[in-house]
């Protein structure tokens, strides 16, 4: 099978949080998206020039995944890669804008940082 008949490609994926407002302003300012839709529950950022989105569910249930996981906890259900020019500089803009450093760094190469709402998210050098 070559995929999903009348696929017409990737448009977005979601993170659940119990304040998606706060969440997609986090993720707004961190890679310069502007929010585009905004309803109870439920906030998008687009890609500019694209309808290619991160959006923000509402879970008032939210726990903050395990990095790296551990028995018995909430495991990460998927994080982001982000490709930029300088790790250094990244992590400390990621950091003024509300993330946090992971404790565990598995690679030299790559930073491990956690949204305020504790998704893991990775820099990397592009």
């Amino acid at each position: 099978m070559a995929g999903i008949r009348g696929l017409t490609g990737w448009v977005g994926t979601a993170l659940s949080a119990r304040d998606p407002a706060g969440l997609a302003r986090f993720y707004s300012d961190l890679f310069g998206w502007e929010i585009h839709s905004e309803r109870e529950g439920w906030v998008t950022i687009v890609i500019p020039g694209t309808t290619h989105y991160l959006a923000f569910a509402v879970d008032v249930h939210h726990r903050p995944p395990a990095w790296p996981s551990e028995p018995d906890q909430q495991t990460m259900q998927l994080h982001l890669d982000i490709g930029v020019a300088d790790v250094d500089a990244a992590v400390e803009d990621a950091l003024a804008l509300g993330a946090t450093l992971a404790f565990d760094q598995p690679q030299d190469d790559v930073r491990v940082m956690l949204d305020p709402a504790g998704h893991p998210f990775c820099l990397y050098r592009d």
